[in-house]
């Protein structure tokens, strides 16, 4: 038995007609044409919508628009593949009309409508909104870090810059120490040449000087560090590596997994991001209550008395973080707040009075002690301090304590908060490879993430929806 034969690349073959014929009615670009023919591109932002009365015809940027999410949805975002596929994706073919865009046109069209994009994944939001697509009642938020275009090398703090100008200091020493006896060695000992090494001091010279102005430029912008490929981009501590790139934050509803609000920052951190991704997502969904679940990263007392004073239920768990238990001393969750009497209760049963009141880095602290600690018999295990221990207090230290009980309540949030949020990420960064950003700057980033969070939230609604019920909704 022979194998499976080809058909002759000579014989002629009868080719539907139409193009249309190629693309079945519940073929995905379907629903791409009819979600972008239905928006105002000229009210979300976009440029030569309506084009100019002179000069050469521009392409539609509904056109271009169009071929974006279909690369997007498609793992290509390079502008230069883009514009291969125009000439040989059928799909694609279809959908622009056998337009023919080149690359730099394209990416014209992505640097120049940078804050657009970010409008077109919120129309998306809100169409999901009206499909009755969230849930709107708990929702999760978590930041993840992406990479940008600069390297590790092209990064600067101050104890780097420190570092890199002490080690040039100490080499050019030694290169002047070796120039200084080139002339007296003897003559059948190799040694580098004096041109050679004045060569080197020079090129050092040069390096150092470079150092200097970045320095410099450091000092004089107050940050704590400094890119020189992308500005924007910071160094992020990233297990089990530091990366130099951007901060990606998410909201993600409970009922199918689609991304409410998405935001890129270069805050190395989550810790100040809560109440901004809460209140965005309130606003969006319209609700007069919202529970929100978050990670330990999120634990900050000002971003969570902000989310509850705007009717959002955060669940945060408390980090463990006192000075006193790496020392292998008792720490503050093992002492009961009493608020009948306004002390606290410590592990021997004394009670910790209320001293005084004040006010730290803007914060109002409450300060508790007892005299008791002189003569306690575990004492030594407590605190190193001959006075005896203190506490502080948050002067809204309820609210914490509050939102404490509610998640001893309901132990099984934090296992959700995995299955919710994670989601989103782990499709966009392994599954869609788009977990490093092509562009430079943070307004060209946001757009790459409105399409990468738009591309996963069409997917998702295909999947739950289906192609024929999209596009009539659409239209």
């Amino acid at each position: 038995m022979g194998h499976i034969a080809g058909a002759s690349r000579d014989q002629r073959l009868l080719f539907p007609d139409v193009l249309d014929d190629y693309i079945a009615e519940d073929h995905p670009v379907r629903f791409i044409e009819a979600f972008v023919d239905s928006l105002d591109l000229d009210t979300l932002g976009f440029q030569r919508v309506q084009p100019a009365a002179t000069g050469r015809p521009s392409y539609h940027p509904g056109d271009l628009l169009k071929l974006y999410i279909y690369g997007y949805l498609h793992r290509i975002r390079s502008s230069r593949r883009l514009e291969q596929e125009t000439h040989r994706n059928v799909e694609l073919l279809w959908l622009l009309r056998k337009l023919h865009p080149d690359f730099k046109t394209i990416a014209d069209f992505r640097k120049d409508n940078a804050k657009a994009f970010k409008q077109v994944f919120r129309a998306f939001t809100l169409l999901c909104k009206e499909w009755g697509l969230f849930g709107a009642e708990l929702v999760a938020i978590d930041g993840s870090k992406f990479k940008a275009v600069n390297n590790k090398q092209r990064n600067f703090t101050h104890a780097k810059l420190r570092e890199l100008l002490h080690a040039i200091d100490a080499k050019l020493e030694q290169y002047l120490r070796a120039l200084d006896a080139a002339d007296t060695a003897e003559a059948t000992v190799p040694q580098p040449t004096a041109g050679a090494l004045r060569e080197k001091i020079q090129h050092l010279r040069e390096r150092k000087g470079r150092y200097e102005q970045v320095r410099a430029a450091l000092e004089a912008s107050g940050e704590s560090q400094v890119s020189l490929t992308d500005p924007d981009s910071r160094a992020m501590p990233k297990s089990p590596k530091v990366d130099v790139g951007y901060n990606v934050q998410t909201a993600v509803d409970a009922k199918h997994k689609l991304i409410i609000e998405q935001h890129v920052t270069n805050a190395v951190t989550d810790v100040d991001q809560l109440s901004a991704m809460a209140l965005t997502t309130k606003e969006t969904l319209g609700v007069e209550h919202l529970q929100v679940v978050a990670d330990m990263g999120y634990y900050n007392g000002e971003e969570i008395k902000a989310c509850e004073e705007a009717g959002i239920e955060p669940y945060i768990p408390k980090p463990l973080t006192s000075a006193n238990r790496k020392l292998g001393l008792y720490g503050k969750e093992q002492f009961t707040y009493d608020p009948g009497h306004d002390c606290y209760q410590c592990p021997a049963g004394q009670r910790l009075t209320f001293r005084f009141a004040t006010v730290e880095l803007g914060r109002p602290m409450r300060y508790y002690a007892t005299t008791a600690c002189r003569t306690c018999a575990i004492k030594a295990h407590c605190t190193r301090n001959k006075e005896g221990r203190r506490m502080t207090r948050w002067g809204h230290e309820h609210i914490l304590e509050r939102m404490q009980t509610r998640g001893e309540a309901n132990p099984g949030w934090r296992k959700q908060r995995k299955q919710i949020v994670e989601h989103p990420f782990g499709t966009i960064k392994p599954w869609n490879d788009q977990g490093y950003f092509l562009m430079r700057g943070l307004e060209k980033v946001r757009a790459e993430m409105s399409l990468s969070a738009l591309a996963y939230n069409i997917k998702r609604v295909i999947h739950i929806l289906g192609i024929p019920t999209l596009r009539a909704t659409s239209a």
